[in-house]
């Protein structure tokens, strides 16, 4: 059996401020915006650069117990790991751009990693990790 993860929901305020950000601040591509009349809802994917992986789904609060979920998916913790091959390129970049650290750069055993937020206050991993020592 083979299977693999597809998407990942992010629940957003608003899908173009939010395509706004993942495209412009995090440089991530535009896989898909379409919309979905029926459902009064677009289905709006995006991806790192380079990425073959899951998409994210930026899924805007449509009821108003969906609304206080925005920003806090996941209570607090970290809720996505974004992989670099280079995070000094990449924290220094999204630095430059208004990112918010909420953890400086640490290097521990398994690579380096930071701790960001998305415009809703998300908390993101920005990880490079390193093969391990021969």
């Amino acid at each position: 059996m083979k299977q693999n993860l597809l998407h990942v929901a992010l629940v957003v305020r608003d899908y173009d401020e939010a395509i706004a950000f993942y495209t412009q601040k995090l440089d991530f591509t535009l896989v898909e915006d379409i919309d979905q009349p029926e459902q009064d809802k677009r289905w709006v994917t995006v991806a790192p650069p380079g990425s073959t992986g899951a998409t994210l789904l930026l899924a805007r609060a449509s009821k108003p117990e969906q609304e206080p979920f925005i920003g806090n998916q996941t209570g607090g913790r970290v809720f996505l790991f974004l992989g670099t091959d280079d995070f000094w390129r990449d924290y220094n970049r999204m630095r430059a751009l208004g990112i918010k650290f909420v953890r400086e750069p640490k290097i521990a055993e398994y690579g380096i990693v930071a701790v960001f937020e998305d415009l809703y206050g998300n908390l993101w991993d920005l990880l490079q990790l390193e093969a391990p020592s021969p």
